[in-house]
């Protein structure tokens, strides 16, 4: 069971403006009023002009749509790049074979592990190890940063290696691959899996330490789910409230909506928010964890149903461990079947046709639609990005922890705010300082 939300404080005054929360896609503010005790306001502020991928996809060839989203994001490159590729495939009637989906699982698991890498040690342990970015921690703690650096050096080579780059991958084409890493590059990648399993135990371990928040707040959980795997490519929609659905079906989960103080869509499902990511993927299907993930997962403290926002940042080292476990396993059925030169599958054009392609991508769920006519120009799309899904959920678990902290110091409250901003792990640029907080008129 959940508490219940504390009240502010009788008489409590306080005004928080923090401009800006920087993202890597745009800026937004958070804006906290507290008057004699009653929280008059509190939300996340997106304040970025639309960036209109949407728009700059209708015209073009179906074969352009995943090179242009990729851009969307230059973590999430590899995930826009496949959502976009499912999309086309599905609208196409593309069957891809056992070795396509194999390598664009590799490749998906490279990437969840780079962006999981990058956010818990470089952005959320400063938190706990008393520095204030990763530059210092590089000299307080070095054994940590080049820890990371090498799970992290790996992560970005085994993308590259499928996706022939990892940042805006040129390798993935609808139906398949242009590009093949040999069997001596496969070996290699293998070796170094291996060769870092201790990296990701050493991981759990100092996680495990870490004096995480106990806030929690109720909510809904969305993720992509399949019957016998923990998967990040296409699957049902699954729901911590409801039976799961088909991804076409993705409209009647997000159900997008403008609210007044953002630029950026909201969304709700069952409740008036949801939150996607790596805890949501947990929740919802952490049976399917390799056997030493799960183990992490009960070392961190970690058990379903978990409502506690902070622990999104628990979940991705929990995932750390499966995906480089899934990686080795991966790259042995790779190697035992032989990687074999294969042109990509052949289209079927439909004028009209529709397809929607879902990836779980490191920030969570995400969507890509579009409408292909029948000379493979698309016509209509549509893409429901992981952080706009999260934006509503924010707001909330901020109103609840605001009233919490009334009675903490000015910095306490600041860094619980930044704290759990980051938990979510929002497209934001690579710098621990995101939330520049000032107090007014407290």
């Amino acid at each position: 069971m959940t508490k219940k939300a504390t009240q502010p404080a009788p008489g409590a005054q306080l005004r928080i403006n923090v401009h800006h929360v920087t993202r890597v896609e745009g800026h937004g503010n958070i804006v906290v009023d507290v008057r004699d005790g009653s929280l008059e306001r509190c939300e996340l502020e997106i304040i970025e002009t639309p960036r209109f991928f949407e728009a700059m996809l209708r015209g073009r060839p179906y074969t352009q749509a995943s090179h242009i989203t990729s851009r969307i994001c230059g973590i999430c490159a590899c995930g826009h790049a496949t959502a976009s590729l499912r999309a086309s495939e599905r609208a196409l009637n593309v069957r891809l074979s056992e070795q396509t989906v194999l390598l664009r699982k590799l490749i998906m698991h490279g990437e969840i592990l780079d962006s999981h890498i990058l956010h818990v040690y470089m952005l959320v342990a400063p938190d706990f190890l008393g520095v204030g970015s990763v530059i210092p921690l590089a000299t307080s703690h070095p054994e940590v940063v080049t820890r990371a650096l090498r799970m992290k050096k790996f992560a970005g080579d085994l993308c590259a290696a499928f996706a022939g780059r990892h940042t805006h991958p040129i390798a993935m084409a609808v139906g398949g691959f242009t590009h093949f890493p040999s069997r001596a590059e496969v070996e290699a990648l293998r070796a170094r899996a291996e060769a870092l399993l201790p990296d990701v135990d050493a991981t759990v371990e100092l996680f495990a330490t870490l004096p995480w928040p106990q806030f929690e707040r109720e909510t809904e959980f969305v993720a992509l789910v399949h019957p016998d795997e923990y998967g990040f490519i296409d699957g049902q929609i699954g729901s911590t409230e409801r039976a799961p659905l088909p991804v076409d079906e993705y409209r009647s989960v997000t159900n997008e909506r403008l609210e007044a103080h953002s630029t950026a869509k909201h969304t709700a499902h069952r409740r008036d928010s949801y939150m996607v990511g790596a805890l949501a993927r947990y929740n919802l299907k952490f049976e399917h964890l390799h056997p030493r993930a799960q183990a992490a997962a009960a070392h961190l403290g970690l058990s379903a149903p978990c409502f506690k926002p902070y622990y999104n940042s628990v979940a991705q080292v929990v995932e750390i461990v499966h995906c480089f476990d899934d990686v080795i396993r991966l790259l042995d059925t790779l190697l035992e079947r032989g990687i074999t030169p294969e042109d990509p599958a052949p289209v079927t054009l439909q004028p009209g046709a529709r397809g929607v392609g879902a990836v779980d991508v490191p920030r969570g769920i995400l969507f890509h639609e579009y409408q292909i006519g029948g000379s493979g120009l698309i016509q209509e799309a549509n893409c429901v990005i992981p952080t706009g899904q999260n934006l509503g959920n924010i707001d909330r678990d901020l109103r609840a922890l605001v009233p919490t902290l009334l009675q903490e110091p000015e910095e306490t409250i600041t860094h619980r705010l930044e704290m759990l901003v980051r938990a979510y792990d929002p497209c934001i640029s690579c710098s621990t300082h995101f939330l520049n907080v000032e107090f007014v008129g407290k």
